[in-house]
């Protein structure tokens, strides 16, 4: 198989889909690589070391003509949009519930599309866990940094110092990333409140944390009651393939305190704060209700040799089954291929992604 690698394009993302030792294997598997020029600079991998791991270095343009499978980081951007071969296969982090005009274009052209952040293997996210850690726990450092009176914050330590209390952290959501960000908040001493549906999940903080970390049940009227005093909130809300759900209103920020900072990681599927839209690293922030929203879409990015690693140790695997099987008995062989379908022969083909474009 011919598998393509490019050159991420997103604002200031930084990542790569396939490392040279990744290209060596698939390489020792028989198939051939492309890589566009470039592609893993951002990540610390010079074109030579993907030539000497036996990849070929080609142009974007020839990149996408010859690749049976394209393997990304980051969805297509419209610019892109024309280079996708009609009937190839695509696997990368999609986020298809918000942006229709990339829905409609796979379904166009035929594309078997395949997302990172739908597969799924024994009821867990193998491929998104890796990124959710570190935006989990970057969300914190983030929300501290903003939390700075010359960046609009409200100027309050986060740990505090003796005799002033330290700011105060919510948390909406306890999975991969809720969970991270609470290790990060509680590491630094801040009061941290997290608000989960499940009972579980919310058991095993108490039981993780010693009782340091507040849970509560996650309903309008407690996340209303928790955020009046919060310095920094955290989006941590995940409907795998589908739109994030509205869990704070404009009406909500109006309660809040003038400076504080919410860091919405849930932003790459629509967003749980009405007033979230996605940023980009070079202009991350903006302000509503004097609430400084910080809405990076790609927050891994900005560690891209760490978030780079992480996630091809987790993609490589399923990438050489791709490969190995072809694209049509790898999805209806492997479940967990299967579940990372979106797009498939003109249809979308995930259920969560479906209801959102249902009618």
């Amino acid at each position: 198989m011919v598998i393509g690698v490019p050159r991420e394009i997103k604002t200031q993302e930084y990542r790569v889909g396939i490392t040279p030792s990744g290209v060596e294997e698939l390489k020792g598997d028989g198939h051939t690589l492309l890589v566009e020029t470039g592609a893993g600079e951002g990540s610390g991998f010079p074109d030579k070391q993907y030539t000497e791991s036996g990849a070929d270095i080609v142009d974007r343009k020839t990149l996408f003509v010859k690749a049976d499978l394209v393997v990304k980081v980051k969805e297509p951007l419209s610019s892109e949009y024309e280079l996708l071969k009609e009937d190839s296969a695509l696997f990368t982090y999609l986020h298809l519930a918000p942006n229709r005009s990339l829905t409609e274009l796979l379904l166009l052209k035929k594309i078997t599309s395949l997302a990172y952040e739908t597969l799924t293997k024994d009821g867990t996210l193998p491929l998104l866990q890796p990124m959710s850690e570190i935006a989990g726990r970057m969300a914190p450092l983030v929300g501290a940094y903003y939390l700075q009176k010359p960046h609009g914050g409200t100027g309050l330590l986060p740990m505090g110092v003796a005799g002033v209390k330290p700011a105060k952290a919510v948390i909406l959501g306890a999975g991969t990333v809720g969970f991270n960000a609470a290790r990060v908040c509680s590491g630094l001493e801040m009061e941290t409140v997290v608000l989960n549906k499940g009972i579980a999940r919310l058991e095993r903080l108490n039981d993780y944390f010693s009782g340091k970390v507040k849970t509560v049940s996650l309903s309008a009227s407690n996340i209303r009651d928790e955020i009046k005093d919060a310095d920094i909130v955290i989006g941590a809300i995940l409907v795998p393939g589908g739109k994030t759900p509205v869990m704070i209103t404009q009406d909500m920020l109006q309660t809040m305190k003038k400076g504080a900072v919410i860091v919405d990681v849930s932003i790459d599927q629509g967003g749980c704060v009405e007033t979230s839209r996605p940023t980009t690293h070079d202009n991350p922030v903006y302000e509503v209700e004097g609430i400084i929203h910080y809405m990076v879409a790609n927050m891994p990015g900005a560690y891209p040799r760490t978030s780079t690693l992480a996630l091809t140790n987790a993609t490589l695997p399923y990438i050489r089954t791709l490969a190995s099987l072809g694209i049509e008995k790898a999805i209806e062989k492997v479940s967990s291929l299967k579940s990372a379908l979106n797009t498939h022969e003109g249809k979308i083909v995930h259920e969560e992604l479906a209801k959102v474009f249902a009618g």
